[in-house]
Formats: structure tokens, sequence, C-alpha cells
């Protein structure tokens, strides 16, 4: 059967507007692809914008790296539904994808349990919210982020010495303490598939900054995780309040208690780190036929 992998302009190969990130796209794609062949299937890299029909021969479609998505949201949703209403199974669902569309999402896994970051949720951000944040999260430093964001696109720290009176932001905002440890100790992702832990990895800003995606630098190791750090991330993913997802990227970050905090769960387009962890690909097929099964 042919397997559908959703892409954008920025990641479609041959594209003139690949972002200088794409390569990832490259790897994972590298990773799943044999692995469908020997199953006797084959992986067709599609733009998501292409027309339903484009898609007829696709029993199922991963979402893949459609990373221009949050700009073109309702668009977005709408065609994973007209795929969905087509008969076409799409992975992880429309109904997963419109909830975790939003970081809003965090207040529900906060509300069954999970560690979360303490976040101010603002729907017009202004210089008087970063202030407010501030006597909140009793600190001096806030990050602000879009709700519905990708890649740390429009995200910014602001500083308690230095705050710009005029600043705004021009979409809704989740406002959080900045914590240091992503600088003195990384971030960490988990990766599941169907639910069960795939390959752990610690990711690093680069020197001087504090985000960890490689378009800014950032570096990353694959890790072994300590069994309490796992069933933080475990307990993240079983808390999703919907059917186990194909795959998931559990992103986190060390808080002050030695816990880890969750910062993301990633169920739309993550990069999935292929390189650190050389199971991924296999583990993503065989589910994949179980899902055609």
């Amino acid at each position: 059967m042919h397997i559908g992998f959703l892409t954008c302009p920025g990641t479609h190969p041959g594209s003139p507007d690949r972002r200088s990130d794409a390569y990832e796209h490259d790897l994972q794609v590298d990773a799943i692809r044999p692995e469908l062949e020997v199953r006797g299937h084959s992986l067709v890299e599609i733009d998501w914008r292409s027309p339903v029909e484009a898609f007829a021969d696709l029993p199922l479609i991963l979402i893949g790296t459609p990373w221009d998505y949050q700009d073109s949201e309702a668009q977005f949703l709408a065609r994973l539904d007209a795929l969905e209403a087509a008969g076409h199974r799409v992975c992880n669902s429309a109904a997963t994808v419109r909830w975790n569309a939003c970081k809003i999402y965090l207040r529900d896994l906060a509300g069954s349990g999970v560690a979360t970051i303490p976040t101010l949720w603002v729907a017009e951000p202004r210089a008087a919210d970063i202030e407010r944040a501030f006597d909140a999260f009793a600190t001096d430093s806030v990050v602000a982020k879009r709700q519905i964001g990708a890649g740390a696109e429009g995200q910014s720290l602001h500083r308690k010495s230095g705050l710009n009176p005029d600043w705004q932001m021009a979409q809704p905002a989740m406002l959080q303490s900045y914590i240091p440890q992503i600088r003195s100790d990384g971030e960490y992702s988990f990766l599941f598939v169907e639910g069960t832990f795939s390959h752990a990895l610690r990711k690093r800003p680069a020197h001087g900054d504090y985000r960890v995606q490689s378009v800014y630098g950032g570096t990353e190791e694959a890790i072994d995780p300590g069994a309490l750090d796992l069933a933080a991330a475990q307990a993240a993913v079983d808390a999703i309040p919907f059917a186990t997802p194909l795959y998931a990227r559990i992103d986190m970050v060390r808080g002050d208690g030695g816990g880890l905090l969750l910062m993301e769960a990633e169920l739309i387009e993550p990069y999935l780190y292929p390189m650190q962890g050389p199971k991924l690909g296999a583990m993503l097929a065989e589910a994949i036929d179980r899902r055609l099964a």
C-alpha cells in the first residue's frame, strides 16, 4: 500500500523554498521508508495543500513535516477533516491535532496530574502582562510563546530590567517563567510509538541562546533516561485524552526540585530524531501495519 507523508514547501524534496532544517525531514523519511518497503508499502511525500483527490491511493497518511501549519491553522484542520471524511486514516487523528494545535491543551494535562510549567494565558499580550507574569512567578525573566506555534517561532525572552514598555504580540500568548536549567541542563525529549517508549535525547541550545532547535544552533545527544524521568514522560502520554497516538514526542525540562516538567506534548508534526533512535523506523512501520490491518 501507499502511505502518505504530509509536507509543505519548506520541507518538500525539490522545493525552491526549502528550509535550512529540511534535512531533518530527509532523515525522518530515510528512517521510515525502507522499513515500510520491506513490509510491502511505499512512502509518498505530498504537500498538505494538494487537492483531496491527490490523496486517493493513500489509505493512511502521516502528518509528517507540514511545518507551516501554524500560519494556516483553520485551513490545515479543514484539510485533515476532509481527508478523514474521504475515508483516509490520518495519524495522528484530526481530533487529536485540533486539541494539540493550541497549547492550552497543557491545562488539560496539568488537570490530569502531569507536572507542567506554571503559565499565564493571555489573549492580547502586552508589556503589562509580562509585568504581571514577573509578579505571579516571582521571577525577573519571562518567556512569551504563541499559543498556536511551532519551532519557537515568535518566541521572546523578557528581563525585568530591560522590558520594552511598547512590547506586544499579535497572537494569543502563553507566558512562563524562564527556567535556567534549559541552558545548564538542556531540554529532554522522549519518543513514543503507540504509547511504547522508543528513545530519548537531550537537546542543548547554542552558547548565548536558550532555544534548542537545530535552526538556532541547538545540538542533541541520545541518552538512557532514568526510571523516574521515563515515568514522568510516560505519565504525560498516558494522560492524552484520545486514543493512543501513533507517535508522540514529550518535551520536558528539569525543575528546581529535580523532577521533570512538561514543556510540550508534540502530537502533530514533531521531528522524531531518528538518528538517536535506530529502532524508530521499524516501530513505526510495524504500528502502521497494525493500523492498516
